[in-house]
């Protein structure tokens, strides 16, 4: 069943993807120009050049899970960061914010405890 959540890792495809590739095209994105592994449970997310449709793919335990959304009016905002790479981190939160059409250009994340950051080397 397709469900996205806050424990998954969202990775954005940060050139514009022709909307017509179903989930062997989309993998064939992630493998060639991501340099990733589609099978490795992250979710990745696919915009087309007009950003009025979105699609994401995601490896579940038996198979890939695509998701495709079409906008009948506006288009999803640019997201901040992606000048020069391919492929941009998402959290859940920012997601679920660009899907709903508000702007996460201008969000600023309080800090918040992490176990990565009290690890000393």
């Amino acid at each position: 069943m397709l469900g996205f959540n806050s424990a998954q890792r969202y990775f954005v495809c940060a050139t514009p993807v022709d909307m017509r590739k179903g989930i062997d095209g989309l993998s064939g994105v992630v493998r060639h120009l991501l340099q990733d592994n589609p099978q490795n449970g992250y979710v990745f997310i696919f915009f087309n050049k007009d950003r009025d449709k979105v699609k994401l793919l995601v490896w579940d335990e038996y198979g890939y899970e695509l998701y495709h959304k079409r906008l009948e009016q506006g288009s999803f905002e640019v997201i901040p960061g992606c000048d020069g790479k391919t492929k941009l981190s998402l959290r859940y939160d920012h997601l679920v914010m660009l899907f709903s059409g508000v702007s996460i250009r201008h969000v600023v994340q309080r800090k918040r405890y992490s176990a990565l950051s009290t690890i000393s080397v």
